[in-house]
């Protein structure tokens, strides 16, 4: 095959790359411009060192390499939603929407265009070739590094043109192999910033664009106890940073509500007592499917957010037309947030995913 590798200059790339030569594929690097900082945003965000690493890689490697300069696009179809998001009292998630919309989407069809079959990118995933030749997305073996709830929102045009090389692999095994081949970049650190805009506080990269609207912070009885700077600051479930001194009260404070209309931030003490804290109902929207659609009342697994596992649910989805979707967990779940993404499961291979719309805590 003819496969285009998003090479990050991050370990993990690198290593899917050498993979794929070692499988014989005809393969080319290239990094996605999709953010340089322009707006002078406080923080790292280390593109030209990222280019000049991946650019490396591929010159050790003995392949072509590209910079595809996608930053209009990602400006229009993440970080757009992104803001409009936070403005909207809602959290998003901007790394599956990235996945969605830029990896494999003007991404690939930037590949497909130039002639390359596939695209694949470091994701600790695996894909699987079914009898009827869809294929599935299946869980990365190492339990540590899983990143197919990234994927969540991708179909099967995407995700039949998607390859994950390293998906086999543990990060260990990954590091070992990197240094085996000598990899200019094999001890570099992974990276723990935003999809492509790098290692900044949302609360620093929102400043810059979302305005402080401060506003009192409530108890659960409708007592003021605070000020906050601004609702899009805040998330459900946060107990860090919130602004009141929970040892005051000698327990810890959680968000649990936001009353956006009269600009309030609700807060309870974090036990699953707590009103509004924890549900087992849920309405989620905007539903994809990698492949099948599951049955009306279908047990399956939803993970709620990236480092949670996920846990047993039934789904109901009366029509998938209108992409929505009840699900009732067999077991109350802590903080679900509207705007977060929901992945759905079926034992190890990803069904798809959708976004957290309402929650009933009735």
């Amino acid at each position: 095959m003819r496969i285009l590798v998003a090479m990050s200059g991050g370990v993990d790339s690198s290593v899917a790359a050498a993979q794929l030569i070692a499988e014989g594929h005809d393969i080319a690097g290239a990094y996605m411009k999709n953010w340089i900082n322009e707006d002078n945003i406080t923080g790292n965000c280390p593109w030209q060192q990222d280019i000049q690493d991946a650019r490396s890689v591929a010159e050790h490697l003995g392949i072509d390499f590209h910079v595809v300069n996608m930053m209009q696009e990602y400006r229009e179809r993440v970080v757009h939603y992104l803001l409009e998001g936070y403005q909207n009292g809602v959290t998003p998630n901007p790394d599956v929407m990235c996945n969605r919309e830029m990896k494999f989407g003007v991404f690939l069809d930037y590949a497909l265009n130039n002639g390359f079959d596939a695209v694949a990118t470091g994701h600790y995933a695996r894909v699987r070739v079914n009898e009827d030749e869809t294929k599935d997305v299946l869980r990365g073996i190492d339990p540590n590094k899983n990143q197919t709830y990234f994927l969540a929102l991708l179909n099967q045009h995407q995700a039949s043109r998607a390859i994950f090389p390293i998906g086999h692999l543990l990060k260990s095994d990954l590091r070992k192999a990197a240094l085996d081949l000598g990899l200019p970049n094999a001890k570099k650190k992974d990276s723990q910033g935003i999809c492509f805009i790098g290692e900044i506080k949302m609360s620093d990269f929102l400043s810059n664009y979302v305005p402080d609207n401060p506003g009192d912070i409530v108890n659960l009885e409708g007592e003021v106890i605070g000020k906050h700077r601004g609702l899009h600051l805040y998330t459900l479930g946060q107990r860090k940073g919130i602004g009141v001194p929970s040892n005051v009260y000698k327990e810890a404070f959680v968000v649990v509500g936001k009353k956006i209309k009269e600009n309030e931030l609700i807060v309870g003490f974090d036990s699953k007592e707590t009103p509004h804290l924890y549900a087992k109902r849920c309405s989620i929207s905007g539903l994809s499917f990698v492949n099948r659609i599951p049955e009306f009342d279908e047990n399956i697994y939803a993970q709620p957010r990236y480092r949670t596992p996920s846990v047993p649910a039934k789904i109901k989805i009366e029509s998938f037309e209108d992409g929505r979707a009840e699900l009732l967990f067999d077991e109350p779940q802590r903080a679900l947030t509207p705007g977060q993404v929901c992945a759905l499961y079926q034992d190890e291979v990803l069904i798809g995913g959708g976004f957290f719309e309402s929650i009933d805590y009735s």
